[in-house]
């Protein structure tokens, strides 16, 4: 059985964020995937200060949420990552979160799925996308995409029950992730993954 990891990056356990995953959530069950809901947004998570010793130890220096996380993520077949837009970002402690979870983790994410859930009232939402989907392409995670970008619209829960396109589209994306999992699980035993080079560090060090 294919596993989904959900991080809910807002404040709100309830709110506009957790609702579009619920509609995710309603069609993974409905698929036989399991599911496992994280409440992230409300955590007081400090930023990541780059001292290394996770490439000693294995995990982060700060045993909070981040090294809860890990062997989830790890277990995963898939990662849902909803945050609400704030000034135009997702909620600054999820990415301080997914800055040290990404970067302490030994484990490869390659061929994890990952999907980005954006909620807000008006703007921002193709910005904190974009913000999202860079840890999944950084680490060779192949991105779950639906029949438009992934965001609902609302300045509440029932506001985002209103966006009839918004949840179409979460239904959808939670369809395509479950089939992108499925036919992964399948390529591997068939084929194998793709080989990962990881040789060349190019950092220009005399700025040549």
């Amino acid at each position: 059985m294919s596993k989904v990891l959900l991080l809910n990056g807002s404040a709100h356990q309830h709110g506009c964020t957790a609702t579009a995953l619920d509609e995710m959530i309603m069609v993974f069950e409905a698929e036989g995937v399991d599911t496992e809901v994280v409440q992230a947004g409300s955590k007081d998570i400090r930023g990541c200060i780059s001292c290394g010793r996770c490439s000693e130890t294995g995990r982060c220096v700060f045993d909070d949420l981040v090294n809860e996380i890990a062997p989830k993520f790890e277990e995963a077949d898939g990662l849902v990552i909803g945050s609400p837009v704030y000034y135009g970002s997702p909620n600054g402690s999820l990415i301080s979160l997914l800055d040290r979870l990404f970067y302490s983790t030994p484990f490869s994410k390659h061929m994890k799925v990952g999907a980005a859930v954006v909620s807000c009232r008006r703007g921002g939402n193709t910005a904190s996308f974009d913000v999202l989907n860079k840890y999944f392409t950084i680490s060779g995670m192949p991105v779950a995409s639906s029949t438009y970008w992934n965001q609902v619209h609302g300045f509440s829960a029932e506001d985002v029950k209103k966006d009839a396109e918004g949840l179409q589209t979460m239904r959808n994306l939670a369809r395509n992730m479950t089939f992108m999992m499925k036919a992964f699980a399948d390529a591997k035993e068939k084929y194998g993954y793709p080989e990962v080079e990881s040789k060349f560090f190019t950092s220009f060090p005399d700025g040549k």
